[in-house]
C-alpha cells in the first residue's frame, strides 16, 4: 500500500486486556464483545485473537454474528439487541446465536417458531438506564407467561448507567433492584461490564460482558484504579508536505489557526474520511519524531495539518502517530467534545487494520 494511514491492532494487549479483566472474576464466565466491528478493531480478527480465552462472544445485531460465523468463527454469539424481525428468529437458531429478548414482541416471534428450532434467550430487565428491557414490574410476570420458551441456558440481563463513575451511588441502585427480582426468577445473571467489573465487585455474575475495556479504554473514574488496561489501537499516518508559514498566515478551511510567529507545518494523511474527529481542536497533540505536535486548524476530508515549528528535521515520510501508545485516545476524545468509545468505532473502512504481535 502507498498511503501509510494504518491502524495497528495490537494483538498482545488484547489478550493481555481480556485476560486482567476476567480474572476479576474467576469464579464466573467471561465474553468479549465484538459489536460494531469489535469497537473499530475488526471484529473477525479480534475473534481470531481472544478465540481461546473467550468461550462467547457479543455482538450488537444478526448480521455481526453471521459475519463472524461467515469467517469460521464457532463459539455461541450473543445477540444483544435480540431480533429485529421474525426471521431472525431463524437465522439465530441455525448460526449457534443466542437472543437477547427485550420486548413482548420478540417473544411472540419466538413462540410462533417450531420447538425444535427455536434459539435459546435471555431475557432483558431494565434496572434504569431506561432503554431496552422489561421493567422490573413486569418480568415476573413474563417470565411466567413465556417460560415454555427459556431454558436452562437462560440468563437474566441487565445494563448499568453510570458503572465507570465510582462516586455515583446509581449503580447499586440499578443491582439492588435488579438482584430483587433476579432472585425470584432463579436463571442466571449477567450484569457486569468493563466498568462494572472493575468498579463494582458484587455485579461479577455468571456471564460478564467485557466491551471497551477489552480495547484499552477507560474504565473507571477513580484515580485509584489498580486495573491496568493497554492500548490496543495505534492510529498513524504519514506527513505528505511541510512548509514554512509566515507571521500572521492562517492555515486549513476558514483560517481558524493563525501564526503568532515564522512557523513550520507539516500536513498529515489522514482526515474525517478515515474517521479522525472532524471537531478536534487547535492543540490537539500528535507524536512525531518523539515529539508532541499540536493541530494546527480544521480537519479536513483527507488531511491535518500540525505545528512541528518546534521538532527537528520533520520530513515528508515520517510516522505520526494519533492516538496509541504515547498520546491516549481518552486525551483525543477530550479535544473533541467526545468519548473514546466513538473514536475508535468511527475509524473508516479505508484505513487497513494491521494485526501485530510483539
Amino acid at each position: 500500500m502507498s498511503r501509510q494511514t494504518q491502524a495497528i491492532i495490537h494483538a498482545d494487549a488484547l489478550l493481555h486486556n481480556f485476560k486482567v479483566l476476567a480474572a476479576l472474576a474467576p469464579s464466573s464466565q467471561s465474553m468479549a464483545v465484538v459489536k460494531a466491528d469489535a469497537y473499530g478493531h475488526g471484529a473477525v480478527n479480534v475473534a481470531r485473537i481472544l478465540q481461546h480465552v473467550s468461550s462467547r462472544f457479543a455482538v450488537a445485531i444478526i448480521e455481526e454474528a453471521i459475519a463472524l460465523r461467515d469467517a469460521g468463527i464457532t463459539a455461541p454469539i450473543v445477540v444483544l439487541e435480540g431480533a429485529h424481525q421474525i426471521k431472525e428468529c431463524k437465522m439465530a437458531f441455525q448460526n449457534n446465536c443466542i437472543l437477547v429478548m427485550h420486548c413482548k414482541e420478540q417473544l411472540e416471534w419466538l413462540d410462533k417458531c417450531s420447538e425444535d428450532k427455536r434459539p435459546h434467550v435471555w431475557l432483558k430487565v431494565d434496572s434504569g438506564m431506561h432503554r431496552l428491557g422489561f421493567s422490573l414490574s413486569d418480568i415476573e410476570t413474563v417470565a411466567a407467561k413465556y417460560r415454555h420458551l427459556l431454558s436452562d441456558q437462560t440468563v437474566i440481563v441487565t445494563h448499568f448507567a453510570c458503572a465507570d463513575d465510582v462516586d455515583n451511588s446509581f449503580t447499586d441502585s440499578q443491582f439492588t433492584a435488579f438482584k430483587q427480582v433476579a432472585d425470584k426468577l432463579g436463571f442466571p445473571t449477567s450484569v457486569a461490564n468493563s466498568p462494572a467489573i472493575v468498579n463494582w465487585p458484587e455485579s461479577r455474575n455468571a456471564w460478564n460482558r467485557l466491551g471497551v475495556g477489552v480495547y484499552g479504554g477507560a474504565v473507571s473514574t477513580s484515580q485509584k484504579c489498580d486495573t491496568e488496561v493497554y492500548p490496543t489501537m495505534t492510529l498513524r499516518s504519514s506527513v505528505i508536505a511541510v512548509r514554512d508559514i509566515a507571521l500572521g498566515e492562517g492555515v486549513g478551511y476558514g483560517q481558524t489557526w493563525v501564526a503568532d510567529k515564522p512557523s513550520k507545518i507539516a500536513t498529515v494523511g489522514i482526515g474525517y474520511a478515515d474517521g479522525y474527529p472532524r471537531h478536534c481542536k487547535n492543540g490537539t497533540p500528535v507524536m512525531v519524531r518523539g515529539k508532541r505536535a499540536f493541530l494546527a486548524g480544521r480537519v479536513s476530508m483527507d488531511m491535518i495539518t500540525i505545528d512541528v515549528t518546534h521538532i527537528d528535521n520533520v520530513a515528508v515520510g515520517d510516522v505520526v502517530e494519533l492516538w496509541g501508545q504515547n498520546v491516549s485516545i481518552q486525551e483525543v476524545a477530550t479535544c473533541a467534545g467526545t468519548i473514546d468509545y466513538e473514536l475508535m468505532t468511527r475509524i473508516s473502512q479505508r484505513v487497513p487494520r494491521i494485526v501485530k504481535y510483539l
